[in-house]
């Protein structure tokens, strides 16, 4: 189920992936490095604030959801959830 969170986060998605597009052509018709790096930056940026908002949104809902349900066991499974989202982040 999609909710309307999710639809922002598809638009946003689908201009990363046209700025991915537009690196490609860069890259095939070799621009000069240093603007193919801009624009590599750049997208890296888009693709970590998308991260972050769905992190939010994830907080925000879902475990808020499940704390307020008074569920121990709910709580911790998103909690946990978080956790090994946090340890595959780490070098």
């Amino acid at each position: 189920m999609k909710s309307a969170d999710h639809k922002g986060q598809l638009n946003r998605l689908k201009r990363v992936e046209g700025q991915v597009r537009g690196i490609t052509k860069m890259v095939e018709e070799g621009k000069y490095c240093v603007d193919i790096l801009t624009q590599l930056k750049a997208t890296r940026s888009a693709i970590k604030s998308l991260e972050l908002k769905i992190l939010e949104n994830h907080l925000g809902h879902c475990v808020h959801q499940a704390i307020s349900s008074g569920s121990k066991r709910a709580t911790n499974i998103k909690l946990q959830e978080i956790l090994e989202l946090l340890k595959k982040a780490s070098p």
